[in-house]
């Protein structure tokens, strides 16, 4: 193996991110878990305590991810990876039945979260030396194609691909590389439902097949292995029987 990198993972106490920390740590990595749920990560950091470093953060709250930044500078000194992956979603609802409680809620995490913790992370690796990293942004297959019901999702993750945009093109003359995965039906607390069935575009409700969430961890170390010369810049991955192409 490579020399191990520190990476840096939110929403690390389940599903998907919590798929991604383990596999980091089983790959030899340092890992810092980020998410709200203090309980969460300290289950996933005793598989590996002498590499994994737990740190409670709500990512909407810029305080706390900048204390966050100041831990992992403290603990490793660098960072090399960022897998900015924390976020959450609503039962699916015509936007006119939306409240803004709950708007702001899903924006505050999925983009305001996103930005703050690329904002750290692009100021980190800016900084370091030797300078450099990459970002890799979870998207969604909902940056590409929506689903029913679902403005506040779609219209942060769809914001998260002119994010990734921009990081990868401010991010060349520092080294730091920007990517995005989108990914869809991945088995997880988040996609429990879509095996007994969720809307679709014909207005049926009907279950779908679901991926083990293990092929995205798989993916998410691939993009993070790459030298920084080379790049990922989008990745989709998905549950293949799903209806997705040709959603609709």
């Amino acid at each position: 193996m490579s020399e191990p990198k520190t990476v840096l993972i939110t929403g690390a106490s389940k599903g998907i991110g919590r798929a991604c920390a383990l596999a980091f740590l089983e790959a030899g990595h340092n890992v810092v878990l980020a998410a709200r749920s203090a309980g969460g990560l300290d289950e996933v950091a005793a598989h590996a305590p002498d590499s994994a470093f737990a740190h409670a953060c709500d990512v909407s709250d810029p305080d706390q991810v900048d204390a966050l930044f100041a831990a992992v500078h403290a603990r490793f000194g660098r960072l090399d990876v960022v897998f900015n992956n924390a976020g959450i979603s609503l039962p699916a609802t015509e936007i006119a039945d939306i409240s803004w409680e709950d708007w702001r809620r899903v924006v505050s995490v999925n983009l305001d979260g996103a930005f703050l913790i690329a904002r750290g992370a692009f100021a980190m690796m800016r900084e370091q030396s030797p300078k450099g990293g990459r970002i890799i942004n979870n998207g969604s297959i909902s940056a590409q194609v929506p689903r029913v019901g679902s403005v506040p999702y779609t219209t942060t993750k769809t914001a998260i691909t002119g994010l990734t945009r921009t990081l990868s093109l401010d991010g060349r003359k520092h080294d730091i590389a920007c990517g995005q995965i989108d990914i869809g039906n991945a088995a997880s607390d988040m996609t429990d439902a879509m095996t007994k069935g969720v809307p679709q575009a014909d207005g049926s409700l009907k279950p779908e097949p679901v991926m083990d969430v293990a092929r995205v961890a798989d993916a998410v170390v691939h993009m993070a292995s790459l030298p920084l010369s080379a790049n990922v810049q989008f990745m989709t991955i998905m549950a293949t029987k799903m209806p997705y192409i040709g959603r609709g």
